[in-house]
């Protein structure tokens, strides 16, 4: 879950509509300079579909004892999340053979930005068992794939490798935007600027800009919720009667 400042309240904005994010600026994506992803349904589909795995985390969030409020993903449990990023491409191979491995190259993409030399054994452990699963997972679906004449030319390296970019892509930019963490630099291809044209960081500029129109409005919902609670059960009846918001976000050039 994202907790989005609003106040003295938060937006709390559930993983997968964070992702839906992703998916719109995925569908929007491609120009002269920036080429559309390919094969674009199901790059955008797993664009859309990335944080799947959050989708019952979410549903039934963990209070934060120290803060009165959700966990937000940043605070999850590193063996919590592992459990939910190997269970993720599974659940999108329900779905689709090219997204699932998309999913599954976007989470061990996630796990190399960070140094775990010094976290504890168990847990370096953990991080190299899922490494090692999810890599065997990937190679059975760039076998099957690469058997696949409509899939073969997007399992080769550099298609494969510049997919799984362009997903990192659009999930950092959706980040950014969701929780207001601008100025940030995106790389996509080549380093894109993001920047807030306002205090809300509702409207924000994009350079270079990617997007073949002039302008490009992506929306999510989230909750907002007041207050700050004691017990799960108090959190998930406040988050239940919380009233929706709808966030629009406007890029442009």
């Amino acid at each position: 879950m994202i907790l989005r400042q609003d106040g003295e309240a938060v937006i709390a904005i559930g993983q997968p509509a964070h992702a839906w994010i992703s998916g719109q600026l995925a569908r929007a994506w491609g120009n002269d300079r920036f080429p559309a992803p390919e094969p674009r349904e199901e790059v955008c589909l797993a664009a859309e579909q990335h944080d799947l795995g959050m989708a019952a985390w979410d549903s039934e969030p963990s209070l934060n004892a120290r803060t009165g409020r959700p966990l937000s993903f940043m605070e999850m449990p590193t063996p919590v999340h592992l459990e939910l990023w190997t269970r993720a491409p599974r659940l999108a191979l329900v779905q689709g053979r090219y997204e699932a491995l998309l999913v599954s190259l976007h989470g061990t993409l996630l796990y190399e930005y960070r140094d775990w030399s010094a976290a504890p054994e168990e847990i370096r452990q953990a991080v190299e068992a899922y490494r090692t699963d999810q890599r065997a997972l990937q190679d059975r679906l760039v076998t099957s794939l690469r058997e696949d004449p409509r899939y073969a030319p997007f399992v080769e390296p550099e298609a494969l490798e510049r997919n799984r970019r362009l997903v990192g892509a659009w999930d950092a930019i959706s980040l950014m935007l969701c929780m207001r963490r601008l100025p940030y630099t995106v790389v996509a291809g080549e380093r894109m600027e993001l920047t807030a044209l306002d205090d809300d960081g509702l409207r924000t500029r994009l350079d270079p800009w990617p997007f073949e129109a002039d302008g490009l409005a992506v929306r999510c919902e989230g909750r907002r919720l007041e207050g700050r609670f004691g017990t799960d059960v108090d959190l998930r009846e406040a988050l239940d009667a919380a009233p929706w918001q709808t966030l629009e976000f406007e890029l442009v050039r």
